[in-house]
């Protein structure tokens, strides 16, 4: 783990007022964290590149963690992490991708991060760009009919620039017969299951080849309300 990963805590710690959002926003640091230092091609200086990797927060609840993440990557001035959610900042309870550099979506309402990433991952596709789509998703959101939409589509188009990270709390309504990898798996997408905190097996399970094909990653973390 590295020397900044260690400083994330303390960083959310500077959020404060949103505790019904907390353990969402705990829940998803190990993969945000993952995902901007070792996977993702986009960096500060290059927020405008066409060729840059995209990351979509459909899960935009309680955005403590990716803003802490932003402003461990130089994203964001740390400084603005105590004053977030006044009138004054720019950091909102769902993030906003007019105001917060490294925010390609506006996201909160549930249910509309993969579709979005679907249509970016076929325009950059239909492009000719290699960039990479990820969306980070809750469990939950997967009851949205919407979701179950984009699983088919992307599973027929073969949309193998898109990855979609499902945080595995158990906090469904009414599941997957099963289990959620077995919903991708069933449309052709590629699935990995892994521990939600384990960073070398995310980082495998992000890099490994799935040529032609969607990427699920199923990334398990405690039952929501455990610890």
């Amino acid at each position: 783990m590295s020397t900044t990963r260690t400083r994330l805590p303390g960083l959310i710690s500077l959020m404060t007022g949103d505790d019904k959002h907390h353990a969402a926003a705990e829940s998803t640091v190990d993969v945000l964290w993952v995902l901007f230092d070792r996977v993702l091609r986009v960096t500060p200086e290059t927020l405008h590149d066409p060729g840059r990797d995209r990351f979509l927060l459909s899960k935009g609840h309680g955005p403590m963690a990716y803003y802490a993440v932003l402003a461990a990557k130089g994203f964001l001035d740390e400084a603005e992490l105590a004053d977030w959610s006044s009138v004054r900042s720019r950091l909102g309870h769902h993030p906003d991708r007019a105001r917060v550099p490294g925010v390609e979506i506006s996201s909160g309402s549930l249910g509309h991060g993969l579709p979005i990433a679907l249509g970016t991952a076929a325009g950059l596709r239909a492009q000719g760009r290699d960039a990479r789509v990820v969306t980070l998703v809750g469990d939950a959101e997967l009851d949205e009919g919407s979701n179950h939409e984009a699983i088919v589509v992307a599973g027929r188009m073969g949309l193998d620039n898109l990855t979609t990270v499902l945080i595995d709390n158990q906090s469904s309504t009414h599941g997957w017969p099963g289990g959620i990898a077995r919903r991708f798996e069933i449309e052709g997408w590629a699935v990995r299951t892994v521990s939600g905190r384990d960073h070398e097996a995310l980082y495998d399970a992000f890099t490994t080849d799935h040529a032609g094909r969607p990427l699920a990653v199923v990334a398990v973390v405690a039952p929501k309300g455990g610890h």
